[in-house]
């Protein structure tokens, strides 16, 4: 088992991203394939392909890291809370195990972003990080002194499947949630859901990264439109900050790249935070869309081996 390297694995709804990375955190190489949806087993050949792939071009077997849309069990040892939902109530990390033939260790993808912005990006100085990811879902991770909080459960962090504080009278009951419930954050605050969001108060379809270049050049509507999406996630983020006190929020997902969020939502969650002032900052990831597969590598810390 080589000490030198780790690999990591994204596995995401739509690809999956391997990288080994180097003991100085340099990324030595990076190879992506196309998410096998709704197929657990192809999901699985999948995954041992691209190790395979990334062993052959360092020439190692490093230990393997898998950052996953969901949560293991401690109960049952079986994935639940996964929006790729094929994945749910199977024994994942038990059937790449033994594919791989090594120990393999898993961990929730928000997680493995919050331990990489902790470990040697944005949140680098900080003691307490909140990894938050704004995508196609809305989940988060608590990491402490560069450790991952998992929790008795399993879910720390995960403030995606909580109600929106403080709702106005038309947030309520909120829109269905892929989990069961309505009104949860990641129906007001992903991706998709800020696409929605316009499409019902203006019937325009436009993607979310088109309604923040629109905003941008001074479009009423879709300024409109992201200034509620401002309030909204400073109020999901001023309740985390009331209940963690973080030393600093990072932002990941696609909408991370909306530069007006870093300045309007912290003075927008003031009026939200229990505190006389607020010194937690929101900051952008430095390793942006590799913090998923350098937070799984890191789930081997440097000098840890099977």
């Amino acid at each position: 088992m080589s000490a030198r390297f780790r690999i990591g694995i994204d596995l995401g709804g739509t690809k999956i991203e391997g990288a080994a990375i180097d003991a100085c955190g340099s990324v030595r190489f990076r190879h992506r394939v196309a998410t096998p949806a709704q197929d657990y087993r192809e999901t699985i050949n999948a995954i041992i392909d691209l190790v395979s792939t990334i062993e052959q071009e360092i020439g190692a077997t490093p230990p393997v890291g898998i950052g996953i849309p969901g949560a293991v069990s401690p109960a049952t040892g079986l994935i639940k809370n996964a929006n790729s939902t094929w994945l749910i109530g199977r024994p994942l990390q038990r059937d790449l195990e033994r594919a791989l033939g090594r120990p393999t260790r898993l961990a929730n993808d928000a997680n493995c972003f919050a331990l990489s912005e902790a470990t040697d990006g944005a949140g680098a100085a900080a003691e307490t990080v909140f990894g938050v990811i704004l995508g196609t879902g809305v989940g988060g991770g608590i990491a402490i002194r560069r450790q991952i909080l998992v929790g008795a459960n399993a879910i720390a962090g995960e403030w995606g499947h909580n109600p929106l504080p403080w709702p106005t009278p038309d947030e309520v009951p909120g829109p269905a949630c892929w989990c069961g419930r309505s009104g949860c954050l990641e129906t007001f605050l992903s991706g998709p859901a800020l696409a929605a969001d316009h499409h019902r108060h203006y019937h325009e379809t436009l993607s979310a990264p088109e309604i923040a270049e629109a905003a941008a050049a001074g479009d009423l509507k879709c300024c409109v439109t992201l200034d509620r999406f401002m309030d909204r996630l400073a109020r999901g983020l001023a309740s985390v900050i009331n209940m963690v006190d973080p030393n600093a929020i990072v932002l990941g997902g696609g909408l991370s790249g909306i530069s007006a969020l870093y300045e309007q939502v912290p003075r927008l969650w003031t009026r939200y935070i229990f505190s006389d002032r607020v010194d937690t900052p929101l900051l952008a990831p430095v390793h942006g869309a590799s913090s998923g597969v350098r937070g799984a590598a890191w789930l081997w810390p440097p000098g840890e081996t099977p």
